[in-house]
C-alpha cells in the first residue's frame, strides 16, 4: 500500500482552492456588473417611467362634467333643468375586495340587484381611478349611514351631481323628451371622453335631436391624493363648458289648455305658427312622467307603460297615422280648381250616393241623410256641409296624378323635417305607390275612395296642421320647427319655395268656404261659432275605423269603442290675418264636429285672447263675414 495517496495533497488542494476562489469571484463580479447595469438602467435609462408611474399613483385626472342645457318654451318658462341629487360611487383601484365591498354596502343601504348588475355594466367601460356610479339619487338617510361607517368602506365615494328633471312632468314629455342611462348599443357610438363622468344621454324627443348642443363640453382635473386615495390638493383644472339652452317655440299656456281638454281620450293636436313654422302646441294623449326614466325606470312601472292600451308612450303627434277623412276636401278643391277639374259654377246633383259605370257597390255620403244633399251641390256647399258625392265626381274628373302630385307641396307623403326624432312619412297613394307596395294596379275605386281622405291615405297630425297652415298662407311652405332659439341665438324660419301658385281668387273661394264650415248656419262646424268673438277657418273629418257596408248604416252600439270613427278638425286664425293653424284627431271620437272641434275652439280661445288680436282686426272680421255669408247664401238660394 502506497501511504502517500492516503494522505491529501497540499499542493493540489492549493491549487483546487485557488481555482475555486477565482471561480467564485467572477461569479461576484460578472453578478456586480450585471446589477450595476440593472441600477444604471433603472436610475437612468428608465428614470422617466417611473417617475411618471409615481406621479399616477399620486396625481389623479378626474373628469368634470358640464351642465346640461336648460329647455324653456317661448315664454322662458323651464320645460328641462338640471337638479342636485347625491350619488354612490366606488373607485375600484381603491379597493381589494371589490364583491365584499358592494356585501357590505348591501348590508348598510338597500341595493337592488339592478343597481348592482348596471354597476359592472358601468365598471366595463370606466378609465382607472374613475367613480363608477352604483346607486343614484341616495336619500338623506343613506347618506347619514353611510358617512358614519365612512371609515370601513375605502374606495366608497357619496358625491353630489346634478340630475335632469322635468318640472311640468307629462305635459311636454313626447316633444322634449328624456335623458336615461347609456346602454350598450350607444357606448359603441358615443365619445368616450365626451362622455366621461356622465352615464346619461338623450333617450327621445328634443333631448335626443338635440343632444350634441345640451351636452356641453367635458373638463377635467389633476388631484393629488395620499396613499388611501383620499384628495389632498387640486393642483390644474380645466372647468367644463355647459351645454347650449334651448328655447322653443312652444306655448306652456296653450299646451295645458289642449292637454286638458282631451281629458280620458286618446288623440293628437298640432298648433302651428303660420309666419315662423314654430310648433306652438304639440300634444299627445295619453301621456306620461318623463322623470321616472331619468335614474332608470324599474321593470314594473316600464311594462305598465308599454302594456297600457292607451299607449301613453306612443307620439301619436308624428307617429300616428289616421286617414284624413274629409279634412282634405278643401286642399283637393283647390287642386281641381287650378286643374280645371272643376269651376266655381260646377254643381251636382246629390241623391246620397255615387255610382261609377261598370261598378255595382254605390259609394255612399256618410255625412248626410239617406236623400243626400239634393241639387245645386257647388265646391263651397260641397265642403260647407261635408258632402262626400261631390268629391267623389271630382275626384274622377281629376285623377289620382293630379291629386297625388300636388298634394306633396302640402306637407302630405313624406316627412315635413321636424325637429325631432322619429317622425312617420304617412302615405300619399299614387299608381307607383300601389304597384310597389301592394303589387297591383290603381283602379277608379281607389281614386274615389281617397278623393274623401279614405282608402289608403294616411296622415301624421303634424302633417295636417303643416297642410292647413300652407292653406291659409296661400301656399307659403315654411318647415315646422320646435327650437327658437339656442343659447339666445334666433334661428331663421326655413322657408322652401312656392312651387303651388293658385289663383287668387281660388284661394278665396276656399278660404270663405272653410270660414263658413264654422260660421254659417249650416256648417259642419257651426256648434263652435255660436259665441265666438272672432272669426276662424276650419273644416271637420270622420275617418272610418272599420268598413260599413253600402247598405248598412253606422251604429256605434254595435261596435267596440275601439272600432268607432275617428274625430278630426283642422282650422286657422283669426280669419282675415291668419296666425296659428292647427289640426286635431280624437281617436274613436266619431264625429269632428263634437269631438274635435270643440278642443280646438279651446286652445283658439286662449291664443286670441294671450295674443292681444285687435278689436279692429275682429271688427273686420265680421264685417267680411256678413258680407261673404250673405252672397254665399245667395249663390245657394240660387241653385
Amino acid at each position: 500500500m502506497n501511504h502517500q495517496t492516503a494522505f491529501s495533497d497540499p499542493i493540489i488542494e492549493r491549487k483546487l482552492f485557488i481555482q475555486r476562489m477565482t471561480f467564485a469571484g467572477l461569479c461576484v463580479v460578472v453578478l456586480m456588473l450585471i446589477l450595476i447595469a440593472r441600477y444604471a438602467n433603472l436610475q437612468i435609462n428608465q428614470h422617466k417611467d417611473f417617475v411618471t408611474y409615481s406621479e399616477k399613483n399620486r396625481v389623479h385626472v378626474r373628469s368634470n362634467p358640464p351642465s346640461r342645457g336648460v329647455i324653456y318654451d317661448r315664454h322662458g318658462e323651464i320645460l328641462a333643468e338640471n337638479r342636485s341629487s347625491s350619488n354612490l360611487s366606488i373607485i375600484k383601484e381603491r379597493t381589494d375586495d371589490l364583491d365584499g365591498l358592494i356585501g357590505q354596502l348591501g348590508k348598510l343601504i338597500d341595493l337592488s340587484q339592478g343597481d348592482i348588475t348596471r354597476f359592472y355594466k358601468r365598471l366595463k367601460r370606466s378609465r382607472p381611478f374613475e367613480q363608477t356610479p352604483l346607486k343614484f339619487n341616495l336619500t338623506e338617510q343613506e347618506q347619514a349611514i353611510l358617512a358614519v361607517n365612512e371609515y370601513l368602506l375605502e374606495g366608497v365615494k357619496v358625491s353630489a351631481q346634478l340630475k335632469r328633471y322635468y318640472p311640468k312632468q307629462e305635459l311636454f314629455a313626447h316633444v322634449v323628451g328624456y335623458v336615461g342611462r347609456i346602454n350598450e348599443r350607444e357606448i359603441s357610438k358615443i365619445d368616450p371622453i365626451q362622455y366621461s363622468g356622465t352615464d346619461s344621454i338623450g333617450k327621445t324627443g328634443l333631448e335626443r335631436f338635440y343632444e350634441a348642443q345640451l351636452l356641453g363640453k367635458v373638463g377635467n382635473e389633476h388631484v393629488e391624493t395620499n396613499a388611501r386615495g383620499r384628495v389632498m390638493r387640486v393642483l390644474e383644472r380645466n372647468e367644463p363648458e355647459s351645454g347650449s339652452n334651448l328655447t322653443l317655440h312652444l306655448d306652456s299656456d296653450l299646451q295645458k289648455i289642449a292637454h286638458k281638454a282631451f281629458g280620458n281620450e286618446r288623440g293628437s293636436l298640432v298648433a302651428i305658427d303660420i309666419s315662423t313654422g314654430g310648433i306652438m302646441a304639440m300634444v299627445s294623449a295619453p301621456s306620461y312622467d318623463p322623470n321616472k326614466f331619468v335614474a332608470g325606470i324599474s321593470q314594473k312601472n316600464y311594462s305598465s307603460l308599454l302594456q297600457s292600451p292607451g299607449k301613453p308612450m306612443f307620439n301619436r303627434s308624428i307617429q300616428g297615422q289616421y286617414p284624413p277623412a274629409s279634412t282634405v276636401k278643401p286642399l283637393f278643391g283647390l287642386i281641381g280648381l287650378e286643374r280645371k277639374s272643376i269651376s266655381k259654377s260646377t254643381a251636382i246633383e246629390d241623391p246620397g250616393y255615387f255610382v261609377m259605370e261598370g261598378i255595382e257597390r254605390p259609394w255612399r255620403d256618410h255625412n248626410s241623410k239617406r236623400g243626400g244633399h239634393g241639387k245645386g251641390v257647388d265646391l263651397a256647399k260641397a265642403i260647407i256641409e261635408s258632402c262626400d258625392v261631390f268629391f267623389y265626381h271630382m275626384g274622377v274628373k281629376l285623377g289620382i296624378d293630379a291629386m297625388a302630385d300636388n298634394s306633396k307641396f302640402f306637407g302630405l307623403g313624406s316627412p315635413t323635417g321636424i325637429d325631432i326624432p322619429g317622425e312617420a312619412s304617412g302615405i300619399m297613394p299614387s299608381r307607383d305607390w300601389k304597384k310597389r307596395s301592394r303589387g297591383a294596379s290603381w283602379f277608379n275605386g281607389d281614386t274615389i275612395n281617397m278623393s274623401i281622405g279614405q282608402g289608403f291615405m294616411l296622415v301624421t297630425p303634424l302633417q295636417l296642421a303643416v297642410m292647413t297652415a300652407r292653406l291659409a298662407s296661400k301656399g307659403r311652405q315654411v318647415q315646422p320647427r320646435l327650437v327658437k332659439s339656442i343659447n339666445g341665438i334666433e334661428q331663421s324660419p326655413i322657408v322652401m319655395p312656392d312651387d303651388f301658385l293658385a289663383d287668387e281668387v281660388n284661394w278665396d273661394y276656399i278660404h270663405n268656404a272653410m270660414k263658413d264650415v264654422v260660421h254659417s248656419p249650416k256648417g259642419t262646424a257651426r256648434s263652435i261659432g255660436k259665441r265666438m268673438k272672432y272669426l276662424i277657418a276650419g273644416k271637420t273629418g270622420t275617418a272610418q275605423v272599420v268598413s260599413i257596408n253600402a247598405d248598412e248604416d253606422y251604429d256605434k252600439s254595435k261596435l267596440d269603442k275601439s272600432q268607432w270613427d275617428h274625430a278630426l278638425f283642422i282650422g286657422f286664425a283669426p280669419f282675415e290675418n291668419p296666425k296659428i293653424a292647427l289640426a286635431i284627431i280624437v281617436e274613436n271620437g266619431e264625429h269632428g264636429s263634437s269631438a274635435a272641434a270643440p278642443i280646438a275652439k279651446q286652445v283658439l280661445d286662449a291664443y286670441m285672447s294671450s295674443y292681444q288680436v285687435t278689436h279692429q282686426e275682429i271688427s273686420a272680421d265680421f264685417r267680411t263675414h256678413d258680407s261673404v255669408n250673405a252672397t254665399q247664401l245667395a249663390s245657394h238660394a240660387q241653385h
